[in-house]
């Protein structure tokens, strides 16, 4: 597959220069948030200001590495960022389920498996080539997506096996098998962590212009051009997200039954 308007996509959205100017006079943004917080009494007022300098921090951090990557122009680099972000995704997710014995490896299967088997179709169908400047961004977009699917995919099923915990015990007294018994969760856990996938594909174009298109049209790019790139980053999102939910889904109930196929007492 021809690449050109792929790489004009991505060129034309750096056309557009911001400087420090700009970034400060967006603060104007975040101070709306900030005071509804307060006016409500919400006490937000701290994790907003810390969340947002603390985004601003790692996002000029990030920008000079990937700067750094982009001028070096080796694949060695390239691999070992994508895998620095996998980690981190893992460790985020991780987080959230610490309840879950082993829940570290789950994480961390469900992001790298998603990641690696999109970023090398994506590859092998010579949609991208291996330069930084496609595989760096199209891998943050999977793997930001799919660490919080991963996510919502595991604490759901954790949720759920403490508020179903009496009827699991039954079935496994009856004689079913740890995954039997869970399967009611699994199917439960995957479809909610798809839905706002599913209902973002739905209304695309519609109610919403999703970042990437956005950003083309802002920069000056064919609409058209912009509904290519779209079209192929909803898709790489879809099957990323349904892998990782999927992967997810299938490994945790490993972890909430002991060798003895009893249901763990979470926390």
């Amino acid at each position: 597959m021809s690449e050109a308007w792929f790489d004009k996509g991505l060129a034309v959205i750096a056309a557009q220069q911001f400087g420090y100017l700009d970034v400060v006079a967006a603060l104007a943004m975040l101070a709306i948030a900030v005071v509804l917080s307060y006016r409500e009494r919400l006490g937000l007022e701290k994790d907003l200001l810390v969340a947002s300098l603390r985004a601003f921090v790692q996002l000029m951090a990030i920008g000079y590495v990937i700067d750094l990557i982009f001028g070096a122009e080796r694949f060695i680099w390239v691999l070992l960022m994508v895998v620095a972000m996998a980690a981190f995704a893992t460790f985020t997710s991780t987080r959230r389920a610490r309840a879950l014995p082993g829940s570290w490896w789950i994480m961390a299967a469900a992001i790298g498996l998603s990641a690696a088997l999109t970023l090398g179709l994506m590859l092998g169908l010579g949609i991208i080539d291996s330069r930084a400047r496609y595989v760096i961004p199209i891998a943050g977009m999977i793997i930001g997506n799919t660490m919080t699917v991963a996510s919502v995919t595991v604490v759901r099923l954790l949720e759920d096996a403490r508020d179903q915990r009496p009827r699991i015990e039954a079935a496994l007294a009856l004689g079913a098998t740890p995954r039997q018994a869970a399967d009611d969760l699994i199917r439960g856990s995957v479809r909610l962590a798809m839905v706002p996938v599913i209902d973002s594909t739905k209304t695309m174009g519609i109610v919403f212009l999703p970042g990437a298109m956005t950003g083309m049209i802002l920069a000056g790019a064919d609409p058209l051009e912009a509904v290519k790139l779209q079209v192929v980053i909803m898709y790489m999102l879809a099957a990323a997200t349904a892998v990782s939910a999927t992967t997810a889904a299938l490994l945790t109930p490993r972890r909430l039954f002991t060798p003895q196929q009893q249901l763990r007492r979470l926390g």
